[in-house]
């Protein structure tokens, strides 16, 4: 596994999406952030952080499993989130990698059924290309070209024991 980008950087990168996320909304009015599960949470947290303390506001952060939405499992076997306000809000989705859409395609179906949010923006760490579905970005801290038989890992301190952004192959 080849390291990309070092704990360091990664952090630079957290700090300049949230900066970014802060403009694109002109403050805190009405944001809340939604993590998917696993890494997605772990990131929009960090992201909370940096705009408490950029702002000195906490703005609400949710963890969104999207399981029950995925269109490669069985639906009859997870259950729907746990809702949460998101009625009249900008929805910032948080997710690590980007790559075929099909995790924002489900996390943007869990969050219709919970209301009508004002907005809704995506952020991610990595977009490494090869979209399936026609999804974008609004924030994105890194491009990384890849081939489809190559692999993107963000890791988190707190998970992982160690932070960055790798790359290796597929067997």
């Amino acid at each position: 596994m080849k390291e990309l980008i070092d704990s360091e950087g990664l952090r630079r990168t957290l700090v300049r999406m949230s900066h970014q996320i802060l403009e694109g909304n002109d403050g805190c009015k009405d944001l809340i952030l939604v993590g998917i599960k696993r890494r997605g949470i772990d990131i929009a947290k960090m992201i909370q952080s940096n705009i408490e303390m950029f702002e000195n506001e906490m703005v609400p952060c949710y963890e969104l499993d999207i399981s029950a939405y995925r269109d490669d499992v069985n639906e009859r076997a997870f259950d729907k989130p746990a809702p949460f306000d998101i009625d009249n809000k900008v929805v910032i989705i948080v997710d690590d990698v980007l790559y075929t859409g099909r995790t924002i395609r489900a996390a943007l179906d869990a969050l219709m059924d919970m209301g009508r949010p004002k907005a809704v923006r995506l952020a991610v760490v990595v977009d490494r290309g090869h979209r399936q579905l026609p999804i974008r970005p609004d924030i994105v801290g890194k491009n990384i070209p890849t081939s489809t038989d190559e692999q993107v890992h963000v890791f988190i301190d707190e998970v992982d024991g160690k932070s960055g952004i790798y790359i290796d192959k597929v067997n």
